[in-house]
């Protein structure tokens, strides 16, 4: 059963790949190639420029997660630069691979652990980040369906009607920010930790919560700017049209485990985008996989080649120093004393 398990979840994002891939393609049917090289080429260089000081605000409250993790496990000595490259690569795979042996959660381990934290430290680290991004989503998407409920109709044809209602989503939206006051009340107040089923939700204490809800919002803030920014401002629905879109198309992105969300991401958000021409919401989706997505990627396989370099000379140096082969005993012949404690322990025989 274990072995079936660990192909569950490939085999559902593979699924959502192609099915979504699919879709799209009907979708985008007629556009070519050179449609969407003239909307990129649309795109003034200031909104180009605003889009990648977006992606450096959204990296750079990734980097905080890591941080506030680290806080909150009470460990110090760690440099900025040494947290800000571990988050930037872990991130850079994750959102790419999605869930591959070779995760973040990895990268995380081979890191911190060469700092000297243990497992389990780690691991409540990699628990603490994960949450902190959906606390994040959690807190914006509620604020989203309570002051903008219908937005929810832009993906009508995407979800079961009654999801789609402006009355259910607002509900949603009170859900989702009930979850954030309860989390905030029960770290003021000290609650006893929350157990879901195997899972444990420890309360952190007020200062680490609060830097929680500055830093997931940032992140997800400034990865919609990315997007937002690359659209036209002709005919732009507004920065919180394109922050509900992006969190609807990031989290079904996440859910479908499809590996870098792709022709999830895609599909969800181009569809509610109806009043922009598809070429020019495509060309701006494709500017947010560049910035967010590729070029970091490419960036974070170099880290890791170099830390594992790095590592590994290490290793040989430490075993250069230590030699395996431990010296045999001394053995009595002429010229040798023999050691009195050696003697004693014959004589004994």
């Amino acid at each position: 059963m274990k072995k079936i398990k660990e192909f569950i979840w490939p085999v559902i994002g593979l699924g959502a790949v192609v099915v979504s891939v699919y879709l799209l393609w009907h979708l985008l049917k007629g556009l070519s190639f050179a449609d969407v090289k003239a909307s990129l080429a649309a795109i003034p260089p200031h909104r180009y420029a605003l889009a990648v000081a977006s992606t450096l605000v959204a990296y750079g409250a990734l980097a905080w997660y890591d941080r506030i993790a680290l806080l909150h496990l009470g460990v110090k000595g760690i440099s900025w630069l040494f947290v800000s490259v571990c988050s930037f690569t872990t991130y850079a795979l994750s959102h790419n691979i999605g869930a591959s042996v070779f995760s973040g959660a990895v990268v995380r381990y081979r890191a911190y652990t060469s700092k000297g934290l243990s497992p389990a430290q780690v691991a409540v680290l990699v628990a603490l980040c994960s949450f902190t991004f959906g606390l994040g989503t959690a807190f914006l998407g509620g604020l989203v369906l309570v002051l903008e409920p219908e937005l929810l109709q832009r993906v009508a044809s995407l979800l079961p009607p009654v999801l789609a209602s402006p009355t259910t989503a607002r509900l949603v939206g009170f859900g989702l920010l009930g979850f954030v006051a309860l989390y905030v009340i029960g770290s003021i107040l000290h609650f006893r930790p929350l157990h879901i089923r195997s899972f444990k939700i420890e309360y952190p204490r007020p200062n680490i919560m609060g830097r929680q809800l500055i830093a997931a919002p940032l992140e997800l803030l400034g990865a919609a700017g990315i997007i937002y920014f690359a659209l036209p401002e002709v005919g732009n629905p507004g920065f919180l049209v394109v922050l509900a879109v992006f969190l609807a198309s990031f989290s079904v992105a996440l859910v479908s485990n499809a590996p870098g969300g792709i022709g999830v991401f895609e599909l969800v958000f181009i569809t509610a985008m109806p009043d922009l021409p598809k070429t020019d919401v495509l060309a701006a989706v494709l500017i947010f996989r560049l910035f967010y997505l590729l070029l970091p990627f490419a960036l974070a396989i170099g880290v890791v080649l170099l830390f594992e370099r790095g590592r590994l000379a290490d290793a040989l140096r430490n075993k250069a120093k230590s030699p395996d082969t431990v010296p045999p005993p001394p053995v009595d012949g002429p010229g040798i004393t023999p050691d009195l404690h050696d003697v004693k322990v014959r004589k004994a025989v």
